[in-house]
């Protein structure tokens, strides 16, 4: 194998890019990114990053000296826009191709957007040159900030924005947020984190239109928004001449919040546009086999474009491992190794951090094994909660709980490694 391109200079791209070095491939090594940016850390910018607590800089995964090492051809600022596997080719967007024997697929994830006409004031949080644009309008003085959307990614946005003195209302269409990862008990006791950091949190009610002010025509209008979960509506209304800023959330119960900003966390969409056609499964992500391997030779993908064994997973945690198993199988021209790993994420909220490992499902109990819950969230201390089937621990929760939870993880991934053959 003489070339190796990674489609995608995100988090799981790097980290291909150095497992594949690591692994001892010496060849022609070709990264292709569609931001203008080198790769850098995702997490920080709805934190540390929209806080003003770290800079750009803090926020890189590359420096000089392991550029130099990884030595590789750099396409930044350019998208890909096919793959011919047949004659084993990346079509970029600028016209150029990239001659490849091997691909791993790096492209990650695009932030889902409200339908309808865009708003100036209305935000999604996904990419740097996004961060920059939030934090920049959140610098302007104080502002009635909606978040639309109870997930991670809403609520840390929101625990940002209520730290930087901004009035915060957070909007989920479900009763709770984050019962698909936590199940409604602890759910429950962390949407209580809301309240105690200051934002208000409305639940079971989705968006029915976003009204702006007047436009560049001096027209008010209403952007109406549909098919989107929790968002109803009918799409297309807009002043003369175009509407301007947002001023105000209108619910589907009929409820209106003002708003200056509004910041858009309903999810990702796997970016696999550009391989259509190219024969390759695509079913809400890159369809693989659990070592990360697609239907076509010499071609694997990673992080959160990739469905794993079955399983499309959005963490950082997974960007980073699977990378490591995608390589060895690619450089060994079939899947040699599964992954194996136990699903883990963390979140910082309104000053705790929330841990989570192992695969909750419906049915399974729940139980604080180690501190204690104070009206209706974690009391002084944290806790921690094990989830339990059939006798047997299935994954764990934390609130401010590090060294416990590590504890727990730990016998975690010692059972997923009992129960998981390896591949032969």
């Amino acid at each position: 194998m003489r070339t190796v391109t990674v489609v995608g200079a995100s988090l799981s791209g790097v980290y291909a890019a150095r497992e594949l070095r690591a692994q001892g491939f010496d060849g022609r090594l070709v990264i292709v990114g569609e931001e203008p940016h080198r790769p850098y850390d995702r997490p920080p910018l709805s934190k540390e990053f929209l806080t003003g607590k770290a800079d750009e800089e803090q926020l890189a995964l590359t420096d000089a000296e392991e550029t130099a090492e990884l030595d590789a051809e750099w396409l930044l600022g350019v998208r890909a826009r096919g793959l011919d596997a047949r004659g084993r080719t990346v079509l970029l967007g600028d016209g150029r191709t990239v001659s490849t024997d091997g691909v791993v697929i790096a492209t990650g994830a695009s932030a889902r957007r409200l339908p309808g006409d865009a708003l100036a004031g209305v935000h999604t949080l996904r990419t740097l040159d996004d961060a920059r644009a939030l934090r920049d309008e959140l610098a302007d003085g104080p502002r009635c900030v909606v978040v639309i959307g109870g997930g991670f990614i809403g609520a840390e946005t929101a625990s940002s924005c209520t730290a930087l003195g901004h009035d915060v209302t957070v909007v989920e269409a479900a009763p709770l947020p984050l019962v698909p990862q936590l199940g409604p008990e602890m759910a429950a006791v962390c949407a209580t984190l809301h309240r105690r950091g200051g934002a208000a949190l409305v639940t079971g009610t989705g968006v029915a239109r976003l009204h702006g002010g007047a436009g560049a025509g001096g027209v008010t209008g209403a952007t109406r928004v549909t098919g989107v979960t929790g968002v109803t509506g009918v799409t297309g209304v807009g002043g003369v001449g175009g509407v301007g800023g947002v001023t105000g959330v209108e619910l589907s119960d009929g409820r209106l919040l003002p708003a200056d900003t509004v910041i858009v966390g309903i999810g990702a969409t796997p970016n696999t546009g550009w391989l259509a056609g190219s024969t390759l499964g695509l079913h809400d992500g890159v369809l693989c086999d659990d070592g990360c391997a697609t239907g076509l030779p010499q071609v694997v993908a990673v992080g959160d474009v990739a469905r794993v064994g079955g399983r499309r997973v959005e963490h950082w945690t997974s960007a980073t491992e699977q990378p490591r198993v995608a390589v060895r199988n690619l450089l060994a021209g079939r899947t040699v190794e599964p992954v194996r790993s136990v699903p883990y994420f963390w979140s910082d909220q309104y000053g705790a951090r929330i841990q989570f490992a192992g695969r909750r499902n419906d049915g399974d109990t729940v139980r604080v094994t180690e501190g204690a819950l104070a009206e209706g969230g974690p009391a002084e201390g944290g806790f921690l909660a094990v989830y339990e089937r059939d006798g047997r621990a299935t994954a764990v929760l934390s609130v401010d709980r590090p060294r416990p939870f590590m504890r727990a993880r730990r016998a975690l991934m010692r059972t997923a490694s009992e129960v998981e053959p390896a591949v032969q």
